[in-house]
């Protein structure tokens, strides 16, 4: 078989530039996919009740990039959709991000926008130099708010202390002096109106483009000529963990029906310090779906299973730096994504990655 391009990978990375190659160039592009669908992990489906599902875990749309938003709102129409969390803390349901509500409801007060600042302030640890993620809780809203909310949700969610891991992962969580109980702010947001899968079946729907699923890579690429490898798999395996197994988080998910409309007052309910699972998503309050059943999902992290985040500590970065410098000298081949880059991205994230790599290195 003989291609210009072959894509490692059918997320959203392989996705965006497999449609990218296969309509701005008019060039063959052929996938690789290890799983039995395209889509990565925004895979969503229909369980055996009817119920539209996000197979693993709720996936919202949020970005201010225009310029990804439109790239795609060619594949998909949006609902309107404003994500809102609660977090069950002391018995009550409180909303997350911080804010002027959680605040108060919390700890039953009526601070206004303007005093929350000061209690914030008061309650702030100074801290010389910011290292960890605990660091960043601690110097942000102090102890009591710190042990609450974020200690035991971290150490569930990554298996260490917060002291042990960068500073990333709790500076992404939003600390707001106002009363905007949306998680995210960003000025685009929404969930694509027929599904995930749908959006991705639509990008890839070129003549161009040939998807090969249930196949890893490693079995058939010496049977096929192309002239650039784009991969969004893991490092250490393209390169058989000569420098070692990188650590992954992973999740179990845990999906249940109910014979009831409503399961719980938000789509995501977060609990910190109950319970071995770390939060509880109702898939139809994410898809605005009508149904007279409601499927939740609950989620368990662990060590084994599928590699869904990179571990955000000072050793595994060190470790990867090793597989960088083999990337580094690669000439024929493109490393994109979560797994390649052994980095978060959020949808967007990956997305304008995409975008930017192939009018970089492609479409010269």
């Amino acid at each position: 078989m003989k291609f210009e391009y072959v894509i490692v990978g059918a997320g959203l990375a392989g996705l965006t530039m497999a449609e990218r190659i296969a309509n701005e160039l008019n060039k063959a592009v052929l996938i690789i996919e290890k799983r039995n669908h395209i889509g990565g992990n925004v895979f969503d489906s229909y369980n055996n009740d009817g119920i539209l599902i996000h197979n693993y875990g709720p996936h919202i749309f949020h970005t201010n990039d225009k310029e990804v938003y439109h790239y795609l709102s060619k594949f998909t129409k949006w609902n309107d959709f404003w994500h809102r969390v609660l977090t069950y803390v002391d018995g009550n349901l409180i909303p997350m991000p911080i804010t002027v509500e959680t605040v108060n409801k919390l700890y039953n007060l009526d601070l206004s926008s303007y005093e929350i600042e000061e209690f914030l302030e008061n309650r702030a640890i100074d801290i010389d130099e910011v290292k960890t993620s605990r660091d960043v809780a601690l110097s942000k809203v102090g102890h009591d708010l710190y042990e609450k909310i974020f200690k035991n949700y971290t150490i569930k969610q990554w298996g260490v202390d917060p002291m042990e891991l960068d500073t990333s992962v709790i500076s992404r969580i939003p600390i707001r002096a106002n009363r905007d109980t949306r998680y995210f702010n960003d000025k685009y947001q929404g969930m694509p109106t027929h599904g995930y899968t749908k959006m991705c079946e639509n990008m890839a729907n070129n003549k161009n483009i040939k998807i090969m699923l249930n196949t890893d890579y490693k079995e058939v690429i010496e049977h096929i000529s192309y002239k650039k490898l784009i991969y969004t798999g893991p490092a250490d395996y393209f390169y058989d963990y000569k420098h070692g197994k990188l650590a992954y988080r992973s999740i179990e998910f845990v999906n249940e029906t109910h014979n009831n409309e409503s399961y719980q007052e938000a789509p995501v309910v977060n609990y910190p310090n109950d319970y071995d699972y770390t939060r509880i998503t109702e898939f139809k309050k994410l898809t605005w779906q009508e149904h007279n059943k409601t499927t939740i999902c609950k989620e368990f992290p662990c060590d084994k299973g599928e590699p869904y985040y990179p571990f955000p500590t000072k050793e595994y970065k060190e470790q990867f730096a090793l597989y960088q410098n083999e990337i580094e000298q690669e000439k024929d081949v493109l490393f994109i994504g979560r797994l390649a880059e052994y980095r978060y991205y959020n949808m967007d994230g990956v997305i304008r990655r995409a975008l930017d790599m192939f009018n970089a290195e492609i479409n010269k």
